[in-house]
């Protein structure tokens, strides 16, 4: 599947019109804060309903604007053209796929599995705990909807717990505890489950790109690492009710779990260079592309948003060699830099970007 055409209108500073991008490698050429990004992310957008840069999707508007629409035409694998289209105006979004309404951003996840790597793929490896959460769950999303459902559960009934709490309706708890043991030991077996299929992916692939001995790992550790049931989830709730009145917020649960990139047994942030660290956020989407296409049977898009420009040329071409087939491929690029063979084919789309506008070739 792929992306053949984008039509937007009022989003970010991208000129109003179609773009054709019916290619398997589509390269955007330009300075920065020309629009490069923006097409990128008018593209994950209409395949999630979300931006990868912004929770506000005002902010997606135009300067001066509240509203913008987006239009993609991708060909699916079921060798048919689809039509997905995404309107926000007066402060609501709308999304339709083929001329029919979508209800639940859930029915987007699995038309069109899309990877972004950007620049702010790095917190992944230092970041604060919960941008590890969300690579991982993000990953277990694309391809489960029981883990979807189940995640979706367990922050619903988590909001209205830490409410009880908070209003000191405390009676309450015990029927929110069976709930949230329910979802929560489901979420916390895939999690172990999708770590341990990570770790035979992600060390070796970190070696061969980096080309070196260095060995890296995920770490999981579960909130309730104690507890394998949801009667002992349960059981550990009640015990810690005292501590959740004082904290008036749900103290432990898969809210608080934590995943650490890792390397003999240190946090791998607390000793790597930042150009490590930059190259094992780079492999961890590498092995989240290589993950799903092992568990869903499909080759996602996905976009490559100047974040090779801190790799030396070798480990560049190194990354680009490893990455697991894809269906389509948008890269950024800057002018004056190198363009690799490994992304040389005579099929490729190059468009120059200035302004918000794509002109086919170099300009």
């Amino acid at each position: 599947m792929r992306f053949v055409r984008l039509w937007s209108n009022g989003f970010r500073n991208l000129e109003s019109g179609w773009i054709d991008l019916d290619a398997k490698e589509v390269f955007l050429v330009g300075s920065n804060g020309q629009g490069k990004t923006n097409l990128l992310e008018a593209l994950y957008t209409l395949c999630y309903g979300s931006s990868f840069r912004t929770n506000a999707l005002k902010e997606l508007a135009v300067h001066g604007e509240r509203s913008f629409k987006l239009v993609g035409i991708y060909s699916g694998d079921d060798g048919y053209e689809h039509t997905l289209e995404l309107e926000f105006k007066e402060g609501k979004r709308s999304i339709s796929l083929d001329g029919k309404l979508v209800r639940d951003r859930k029915e987007l996840i699995y038309n069109i599995p899309c990877i972004v790597f950007s620049h702010d793929d790095i917190s992944f490896v230092r970041g604060e705990p919960e941008a590890r959460r969300y690579f991982f769950d993000q990953t277990m999303s694309m391809y489960n909807g029981l883990f979807f459902d189940d995640l979706r559960r367990y922050r619903a009934v988590l909001r209205q717990r830490n409410l009880s709490i908070k209003e000191g309706r405390l009676d309450l708890l015990p029927i929110y505890d069976q709930q949230l043991a329910r979802y929560g030991i489901a979420i916390q077996g895939e999690r172990t489950r999708t770590v341990a299929r990570f770790n035979e992916i992600f060390p070796a692939l970190y070696k061969k790109i980096s080309q070196s001995d260095t060995e890296v790992e995920i770490v999981y550790t579960p909130s309730w690492h104690a507890c394998a049931t949801e009667d002992e989830v349960v059981s550990h709730l009640a015990q810690h009710r005292e501590r959740d009145r004082i904290m008036a917020t749900t103290t432990s649960g898969i809210h608080r779990d934590r995943f650490v990139v890792s390397s003999n047994g240190q946090s791998f942030s607390q000793f790597g260079s930042t150009g490590q660290l930059r190259l094992a956020s780079l492999v961890l989407r590498s092995a989240q592309m290589a993950f799903y296409e092992e568990m869903a049977g499909k080759k996602p898009v996905i976009l490559v948003d100047d974040v090779l420009l801190e790799l030396d040329h070798q480990k560049r071409e190194q990354f680009l060699g490893e990455l697991t087939p894809y269906s389509q491929a948008l890269f950024t690029f800057l002018p004056d830099e190198h363009y690799t063979s490994s992304l040389q084919d005579g099929g490729a789309l190059l468009y120059t970007v200035c302004e918000g506008r794509f002109v086919r070739g170099q300009g």
